[in-house]
């Protein structure tokens, strides 16, 4: 399987970022959490989010409600929708594919290159 994101790069704040995620090589409607997490200086990995093989989302509660996620069959895509973003939400994202949640490294599952999220005016 083969992950690749892609997004807006930089964000203004209390704008909406989404992140794609297009997958490859499998369906996502395979048993899996199809997952985002984000890596930044000094904070470490931190797991958003995910949405199950039938559709159900799952959630970080420490994002408030902010996040929410939804996917494209025909397209094989899921896509991370953050409302409300802020300069704390700069980050280098990531989508995968992974067997649990949270996620809590990226040494299981199969991971994308990742994408710089900058929240800036």
């Amino acid at each position: 399987v083969q992950l690749q994101e892609s997004g807006p790069g930089l964000v203004q704040p209390s704008q909406t970022l989404s992140l794609t995620c297009t997958v490859s090589g499998a369906s996502i409607r395979t048993d899996y959490y199809w997952s985002w997490i984000r890596q930044s200086p000094g904070k470490g990995l931190e797991w958003r989010g995910a949405i199950g093989y039938l559709g159900a989302g799952y959630y970080n509660p420490s994002l408030k409600r902010r996040a929410s996620i939804s996917r494209d069959l025909s397209k094989t895509q899921f896509t991370l929708h953050l409302t409300s973003v802020t300069p704390e939400d700069t980050a280098v994202s990531y989508c995968g594919r992974a067997t649990e949640l949270p996620v809590a490294s990226t040494s299981r599952g199969s991971w994308g290159q990742g994408t710089q999220v900058t929240v800036s005016s």
